[in-house]
């Protein structure tokens, strides 16, 4: 296991906040995607942190392929719909932008839907969904992505990893938080693997010829990942479904890119990417307070089910990540010294001197 080195939560928000507002991001917007991207690497979701403030962020505002000043503009409107165009913008900013909205429509209808094009990556889906839980409601996040997935039977990547996030508040519990891509994992997890020198567990993804490979550079470098469940016989095509539904309503809905257009972080051009979004007030349907019971008997009949021989304990969605946000916020936040590397070679770039002080190391799976 790669050495981590663990720096103070607050150090590197302050690091990220300097970073973009250096690139010309306004500091709100700034603060806003700093907040989300440590969203991420505090529930332990390295792949959507820190690892990519360069390669997604900084090094396509360097570039002006991000503008930083964009305003989201309303393209259509009803009731409990709204359609946005992200106009190049900040995926962070315009995400929770549109998720704001969204939640504002269902405040007066119950429920909304709103769609987002031409934006870029917004980092972890799950942030988005669980805005709406302070108010009572359910919230569901999804966007595509650039392709790295390759369709069951193929070999070429045509499909994102295209997330899907659904927060419920509960009663006495932490909130149901589901935060999955369609694929058998995201991309950053075969990155966290080749940053730390270590082959990936088999059934992960093909390599340039479509043969299952362990190599995360052999899918880095001309491969492509599964959809989610691995090969046909695997029903990996259930997987591939789930992606191309998301990007159905994200990029095709939106009037986004889709499939082979979204483009790359790392090529030239506007990467268009789609987000949905959607809020449902819990008193619409039914008493909110009766709704979270009965989420909780649900979620002690999962805890309580009888247990798998040398487990004891089944999780809910969402809690590990809960679980590890208390211990980083209090014990610092690991990153791969790789990943370190990078964060120095960026603030050079950039102006920013990452010369924060650790507070730790470990040699250990920080999950």
């Amino acid at each position: 296991m790669a050495k981590s080195i663990i720096f103070k939560a607050q150090d590197l928000f302050d690091f990220m906040v300097q970073f973009f507002v250096k690139l010309g991001v306004p500091r709100e917007r700034a603060i806003t995607t700093a907040e989300i991207l440590q969203a991420a690497d505090l529930r332990g979701v390295f792949s959507h942190g820190m690892i990519r403030l360069q390669t997604y962020y900084g090094s396509r505002l360097q570039k002006g392929l991000i503008d930083p000043n964009a305003n989201t503009e309303i393209i259509r409107e009803g009731p409990a719909s709204l359609a946005l165009d992200g106009k190049n913008g900040l995926g962070q900013v315009v995400a929770k932008d549109a998720m704001l909205r969204c939640i504002a429509k269902a405040n007066q209808s119950g429920i909304a839907i709103t769609t987002v094009a031409n934006s870029n990556h917004y980092g972890i889906a799950g942030y988005y969904a669980m805005m709406a839980l302070e108010q009572d409601m359910i919230g569901v996040s999804l966007t595509n992505s650039q392709p790295l997935v390759a369709p069951t039977y193929g070999r070429t990547r045509l499909m994102g990893t295209n997330p899907i996030a659904m927060a419920a508040p509960a009663l006495s519990s932490y909130p149901f938080v589901l935060d999955m891509a369609t694929s058998i994992v995201p991309i950053g997890k075969v990155t966290y693997y080749d940053k730390a020198g270590d082959d990936m567990p088999e059934g992960w993804g093909l390599d340039a010829k479509g043969h299952v490979t362990t190599n995360p550079k052999a899918i880095l470098n001309g491969g492509a990942l599964y959809p989610l469940g691995g090969p046909d016989y695997l029903r990996g095509y259930k997987g591939y479904g789930l992606a191309l539904l998301v990007d159905i309503l994200s990029g095709v809905l939106s009037g986004s890119a889709f499939g082979k257009n979204v483009s790359d972080p790392k090529a030239q051009g506007a990467a268009r990417v789609g987000h949905f979004f959607a809020a449902i007030r819990l008193d619409a349907f039914r008493d909110p307070q009766e709704f979270k019971q009965d989420l909780e008997l649900l979620f002690d009949q999962l805890r309580n089910a009888e247990k798998a021989e040398g487990q004891d304990r089944i999780f809910i969605h969402g809690e590990k990540e809960f679980e590890l946000t208390k211990k980083f916020q209090h014990d610092g936040i690991p990153l791969l010294e790789e990943v370190v590397n990078s964060l120095v070679n960026a603030g050079k770039d950039a102006g920013v001197p990452f010369n924060l002080q650790p507070i730790g190391t470990t040699d250990s799976d920080p999950l």
